[in-house]
């Protein structure tokens, strides 16, 4: 057996590719679209880590998928936790649960997937402004 990736649906594509890609680096692998179904297909994966994919499934008729708490998150390691969330800060992204700990953190997608960042190796040590930092959000 061997993992092949995670599904998530997204409601607009753009605006995820946007988050995945141009936020938070990902990289496409390869695109599929249904004209039939009347859906897209996009793999994404961490440059040099193709092997751990998200799928994003953007149906071409809108529909309403709630937050789904339940699905849980996708996690993704990191070099530097704080440069990381600094960049993501920078595009506009909301840090849910900032790296107060130098290790952890969680940000969402456009369409509330929670994203959970983690620092490869050990914590770095803490440093402002991310140690007195509040939680913003759900995360």
């Amino acid at each position: 057996m061997k993992y092949l990736h995670t599904m998530v649906r997204v409601s607009d594509l753009d605006k995820s590719l946007n988050f995945y890609c141009d936020k938070l680096g990902l990289q496409e692998i390869r695109r599929y679209e249904n004209e039939q179904g009347r859906f897209t297909l996009v793999f994404l994966a961490a440059p040099g880590d193709e092997d751990a994919q998200v799928e994003l499934t953007y149906n071409w008729d809108p529909e309403a998928y709630g937050e789904g708490r339940n699905f849980g998150h996708l996690a993704y390691q990191v070099e530097d936790i704080y440069q990381t969330c600094q960049q993501l800060m920078d595009g506009g992204v909301v840090i849910n649960r900032p790296p107060r700990d130098g290790r952890m953190a969680f940000v969402r997608s456009p369409d509330n997937i929670s994203i959970e960042l983690l620092q490869k190796g050990d914590p770095l040590p803490q440093q402002e402004p991310w140690a007195s930092m509040e939680n913003n959000g759900k995360w």
